[in-house]
């Protein structure tokens, strides 16, 4: 007689996981969400003084650093990853993130390894202030291997209706403002992994840094939400761009009209090592690095220039360094890295 287990799911396991991670996540809820844990779905209220609320979503993943963190055993940033690539997408669009489900796929439940994600997907929303409504553990047995695994999510955010940052009202002459990335945070690992992971093992120093390949590799993403909803909050923010895959040049576009091109002054800040350290040991053009890394910065925001001096106050007094790295001017809706 065939059983579940037999086809190798662990129901058992299953439950021990949800057993195991319920604290955490339930620490990051408020009164405003609806539900209990462990049910089929849970919901949330939005949040009082919207008018007329608009609902906005986003779904990333950690890509391929997760198997990065699998071989070194190094999973407890992880979660930092997830929440950044989504709710930094949503506060892009000038949403407050409020809430997020996370999705993780396994070969087989280890409860100890599931819980040490899910408890950082857990303390990450709690810095951004978003609710960790539930989500899902699911094992793959003969699909995956019994110790791979797979993270993503999906993320809720409201606006009110109108005051979307859609980068509509971005004029020649306004100000780009970076915010420091110090570290790859999840984006490139499939280069990052041919590269370096090619010529170095996890516990050799990288090159320029004195700090194993491991841990810098799987030093966790910054969330830039906090100090946005901040900066909203204090001056006219005119457009914002979340520098994920694709880089500047990739991503500095989408939040650009027509008529308008940023010119962006790579002088003006140094990239972490990190970036020095792929690009040397994979020889790979400069131009490639910045179309495939945020380079040391991870988030753009657009200001009329006579607000950028105080942008850059609140985005520092928020704990995200940052710094005047461009500026708009009439052409092509494209970025000029000069």
């Amino acid at each position: 007689m065939a059983t579940y287990r037999d086809a190798g799911v662990d129901l058992d396991a299953a439950d021990a996981v949800v057993a195991s991670i319920g604290d955490e996540v339930t620490a990051t809820w408020s009164e405003q969400v609806v539900g209990g844990f462990g049910g089929f779905a849970a919901g949330i209220r939005l949040p009082a003084g919207y008018r007329d609320p608009v609902l906005m979503m986003s779904t990333d993943g950690v890509g391929t650093k997760a198997e990065v963190a699998r071989m070194a055993d190094r999973l407890d940033g992880l979660g930092w990853d997830l929440v950044a690539m989504c709710v930094d997408d949503l506060v892009a669009t000038g949403a407050r993130p409020i809430a997020m489900t996370d999705y993780l796929a396994v070969g087989r439940i280890d409860v100890a390894r599931v819980g040490r994600i899910v408890r950082s997907v857990a303390a990450a929303c709690a810095e951004a202030g978003v609710a960790l409504l539930g989500g899902e553990t699911a094992e793959h047995p003969g699909v995956m291997e019994a110790d791979a695994f797979d993270l993503a999510g999906a993320a809720l955010g409201v606006v009110e209706s109108g005051r979307e940052i859609t980068g509509a009202a971005i004029r020649p002459g306004d100000a780009v403002i970076g915010l420091a990335s110090p570290n790859l945070r999840a984006n490139g690992f499939s280069l990052v992994r041919k590269i370096v992971l090619g010529t170095l093992g996890l516990d050799d120093l990288l090159p320029g840094t004195n700090k194993p390949v491991a841990e810098v590799l799987l030093e966790p993403s910054v969330l830039y939400t906090p100090a946005v909803l901040a900066l909203l909050d204090a001056v006219e923010v005119r457009g914002m761009a979340h520098i994920t895959g694709g880089g500047l040049p990739g991503n500095l576009p989408r939040a650009l009209p027509a008529g308008c091109r940023a010119l962006i002054d790579t002088d003006a800040w140094v990239p972490p090592a990190v970036f020095a350290a792929v690009q040397q040991l994979g020889n790979v053009p400069g131009a490639e690095m910045f179309r495939t890394f945020n380079m040391g910065i991870g988030f753009v925001v657009v200001v009329p220039d006579a607000a950028a001096d105080e942008a850059v106050a609140v985005l520092e007094a928020a704990g995200r360094p940052a710094g005047i790295i461009g500026e708009i001017e009439e052409g092509d809706r494209t970025v000029e890295l000069s």
